[in-house]
């Protein structure tokens, strides 16, 4: 510095770092401000599209509640919740709408945001559409506008969603030997008098099943089968349904009709025609399987649907169950004696008879003196579970069938009630399909198998007890029919096996209790042992014992079946 001088100015360059430092400030304040605005601007399309969202994902899962909670006031005020879920649901059952999924959802377009839908359909196939969802209000105030537009994907506002149903040609139902059992629209067959007891007939839609086949694309006129093999197979027979799904004059989807190729089933003509013989025009249910397979080869009347007391074919099941236990064997005794008492109560035998003997014996006669104590000595628990592994209790195996019951364990009562269920009274109700099949399980060594009517089937097995017991069983069921109460089920040169069953269903102290009326005939029975090719189970409702109507009935079918002779 000189003498004298003054203060000198400072460098441009630091003049323009100051400025730049006092600028920062302003600019960050600036951005902030940018920033926040674009916030706050953001912030109300977040919410509106959250808001379709959340309808949407509500609709995903059929929660029409809460999808009613996010509609506008003034919408809520002009329809219910219930007519709400009514018009969705008609939708869907309309389109045959299995699932609806959001693909995207859209910033909002003046009043209301747009969302892309996919909607999958049984009978349409999948739909990609975009829905234009009504909003009232802005941001978090903003609810859904709801219109009649909103129940599917592609409806534009004023239109309605309806459609146009064809079902194919019916298909053919063929015997196990490819005859046909029924064909073309009405139903024909060169073998009439086997069709008409098995294939069942064709009607109007249950109204109990309307909501089911409607869902499905049937159109409401359209006919179905009813009972026998139309119902067993309807879906197999009826195809896949066609047409198009219109909202208002605009198509929306299209697709054919497709149909079904031939349903092969198990019936065998010659089996069929033995068991509607046997039967002989009576009210009755018989069944003829193939216990290796399950496979059905005949069945006739109240077959699959018919339940009653099974009487002593249930024997078949206590003797397994006993044997199992450990609390019973073959060579044990019994007093001869004409009855049991039981918590006080006396349980006759069959017609007073006295009987007793050894366990072989006793099955072999159908001894009650002997079976009922004996149950009530193995308990309901076990009862039941060795009767739930033989089939009780399970859901049928094709519509159409009946399921066959027998109290819980809980709830079958006391020593008495466990007895009289030992003995196939009580409460226990059969058909003569449960009890076919479950002679097929001792007939192959304990494991039963599943009934099926559809040829070419894989079989599927259940263990119902081991092979042990089920040789023991086999060996009872021998000694029914060549000394026992079964021996009008004999097949000269096949060695046969059976139990025969006699149900009460009228009190026994009631006057004509006796009368062959007053009870249930029953009879299952198999052939040939060791190497079981069939087995025949019979009921007789209210047609007396089971030795004197069941039993040679069974043997008809045995016979056709085993030596091609009745």
């Amino acid at each position: 510095m000189e003498a004298g001088g003054g203060a000198r100015r400072a460098p441009r360059y630091a003049r323009r770092r100051r400025r730049s430092r006092l600028a920062l400030p302003l600019v960050a304040i600036a951005v902030g401000a940018f920033a926040a605005g674009l916030v706050l601007a953001a912030a109300p399309g977040r919410s509106e599209r959250a808001l379709v969202t959340q309808y949407m994902r509500a609709w995903s899962r059929e929660d029409y509640r809460a999808m009613y909670a996010l509609l506008a006031p003034a919408t809520t005020r002009t329809i219910t919740e219930p007519r709400f879920a009514a018009a969705y649901r008609g939708a869907a059952e309309t389109a045959t709408l299995v699932v609806v999924s959001t693909r995207s959802v859209g910033s909002r377009r003046g009043d209301f945001v747009p969302v892309r839908v996919r909607a999958r359909t049984r009978l349409f196939g999948t739909l990609t559409e975009t829905l234009s969802v009504p909003l009232v209000g802005t941001g978090s105030s903003a609810r859904i506008r709801f219109t009649p537009a909103l129940t599917f994907p592609g409806l534009a506002p004023g239109e309605r969603l309806t459609r146009r149903i064809q079902m194919p040609p019916r298909a053919t139902l063929l015997a196990a030997d490819g005859t046909p059992l029924a064909t073309g629209p009405a139903r024909s067959s060169p073998v009439p008098a086997v069709a008409s007891a098995i294939v069942g007939v064709l009607g109007p839609i249950p109204a109990a099943q309307a909501g089911t086949y409607v869902a499905e694309g049937y159109p409401r006129n359209a006919k179905v089968g009813l009972d026998g093999l139309e119902r067993v197979f309807e879906r197999r027979l009826a195809g896949t349904p066609g047409g198009t799904l219109v909202a208002g004059r605009r198509v929306l989807a299209f697709r054919a009709p497709t149909p079904a190729g031939a349903v092969r089933t198990t019936i065998s003509p010659s089996i069929e025609r033995a068991v509607i013989s046997a039967i002989g025009g009576r009210y009755a249910g018989m069944v003829a399987m193939d216990p290796r397979t399950g496979a059905i080869l005949g069945a006739a009347g109240i077959a699959f649907s018919g339940l009653q007391p099974p009487g002593s074919t249930m024997k078949i099941i206590s003797a397994t169950a006993a044997l199992e236990a450990g609390i019973v064997k073959l060579d044990d005794t019994f007093p001869v004696a004409t009855s049991a008492t039981i918590d006080g109560y006396t349980l006759h035998n069959a017609g007073g008879e006295a009987c007793g003997g050894t366990l072989v014996n006793a099955f072999a006669v159908s001894c009650n003196s002997v079976f009922a104590p004996l149950g009530a000595r193995l308990g309901g628990a076990r009862l039941v579970a060795a009767a739930e592994r033989f089939g009780f209790d399970q859901p049928p195996p094709f519509p159409g069938a009946a399921e066959s019951t027998i109290p819980s364990a809980a709830r079958i009562g006391g020593a008495l009630d466990v007895g009289s269920s030992a003995i196939g009274q009580g409460k226990v109700q059969a058909s003569a399909l449960e009890m076919t099949d479950a002679a097929a399980a001792i007939a192959i060594g304990g494991a039963r198998p599943a009934p099926t009517l559809l040829a070419g089937r894989r079989p599927v097995f259940v263990r119902a007890t081991t092979p042990q017991v089920a040789a023991l069983v086999q060996r009872m069921m021998i000694a029914v029919v060549s000394h026992g109460t079964g021996t009008a089920a004999q097949v000269p040169g096949v060695e046969i096996a059976g139990k025969t069953g006699t149900a009460e269903i009228v009190d026994a102290a009631a006057p004509g209790a006796s009368a062959p009326q007053s009870t249930d005939s029953w009879f299952v029975g198999y052939g040939p042992v060791g190497a079981p090719r069939i087995v025949v189970g019979a009921l007789f409702p209210g047609q007396g014992a089971g030795a004197a109507t069941a039993a040679p009935a069974v043997h008809e079918v045995l016979a056709v079946a085993l030596t091609g002779r009745s």
